[in-house]
């Protein structure tokens, strides 16, 4: 009977490790929650990050998921891009290692 506790104990031990795992990489970066406008006109797209991981690229519908090093990747039906995230107040960068550059400037909502 005690090998099977321990078998147990250590079935536990695996679950409550892949829980915390996911509790930790799952918080990501919850300043990027919201509106942003992409830099250079008031008609820029606007990408939209919600907590459920849902990221919307104007009306395209697409994933996030926070990596390690302040990286997020972002899938879209049209394609997969991992991004160097700085984000400064107001001011977002997604930047592709050793590629280009998208910034954005949060965007303000009036509330009623």
């Amino acid at each position: 009977m005690g090998f099977r506790f321990s078998q147990c104990k250590s079935g536990l031990r695996i679950i409550a490790s892949a829980v915390l795992l996911c509790i930790v990489a799952g918080c990501g970066n919850h300043s990027i929650i919201g509106k942003w406008r992409m830099s250079g006109s008031s008609n820029a797209t606007v990408w939209e990050f919600r907590r459920n991981g849902v990221v919307l690229v104007g009306d395209v519908r697409g994933t996030y998921r926070f990596g390690d090093q302040d990286r997020i990747k972002i899938q879209t039906p049209f394609a997969t891009t991992v991004y160097q995230v700085k984000i400064s107040g107001d001011d977002l960068l997604l930047q592709e290692p050793g590629g280009s550059k998208l910034e954005f400037t949060r965007v303000s909502e009036t509330r009623r």
